[in-house]
């Protein structure tokens, strides 16, 4: 029996029932007592500067509805990028001037990134807003994607698109605490391996909250 066919409710409904409203400006305000994730979960010295303004993103959790059971879509940045070389995430960036809401954020940057068309999304609202270490104050915003698409990484920033089954993601028993030094201090993150791919950091940490908000329903 997988993750999910325990839900009497259709998934869709499920996942409409777990997720929290889509915010309407890009970037929601935030306060020290304000429902935030971030990398801080897991090591308490590295809390967000609220003294310092956020730098507004958006990342879409594509949810592709697949006959055969769900998957999400991931990719793998670029090797040559100065930061997170290599590194497994979710489609999506900073927010632009022209950007109404992290909606229009995630789709914009899913399009140039992966080249999912925005009308193949149907968005059905957000997780919560995840803070990094960098200050950047990320939206989590997800969609259902018929899959009628035709994929291809924009070279400059994305080496490869691939499909996780969401069954996988969602198994608590695949998610590992791991930890590693760094300038002497020990750091802690989440890490999903599936098969050649490390999902880990902020991509892991959002999956978990999906997967927390689903396994209370």
């Amino acid at each position: 029996m997988t993750f999910l066919t325990n839900k009497k409710q259709d998934l869709t409904e499920v996942l409409r029932q777990s997720l929290e409203p889509v915010p309407k400006a890009v970037s929601p305000a935030l306060e020290l007592t304000g429902a935030i994730r971030g990398d801080h979960d897991l090591n308490p010295a590295t809390a967000p500067n609220h003294a310092l303004p956020f730098v507004p993103a958006a990342v879409l959790v594509p949810i592709v509805l697949r006959r055969d059971g769900p998957t999400v879509i991931l990719t793998r940045r670029a090797t040559h990028l100065s930061k997170h070389a290599g590194q497994i995430s979710f489609p999506g960036g900073r927010a632009d001037e022209g950007d109404e809401n992290a909606v229009a954020t995630a789709l914009r940057e899913s399009q140039e990134e992966i080249s999912l068309a925005p009308n193949l999304v149907e968005v059905i609202g957000s997780l919560t807003t995840y803070i990094t270490v960098t200050q950047y104050s990320v939206t989590p915003v997800v969609g259902l994607v018929e899959p009628k698409f035709d994929l291809r990484p924009e070279v400059g920033e994305v080496s490869e698109i691939f499909e996780v089954p969401l069954d996988f993601l969602l198994d608590q028993a695949n998610r590992k605490k791991h930890s590693g030094f760094r300038n002497g201090v020990e750091r802690f993150w989440y890490a999903i391996p599936f098969g050649e791919y490390y999902i880990w950091g902020a991509t892991a940490g959002m999956i978990k909250d999906l997967s927390e908000r689903i396994m209370q329903k």
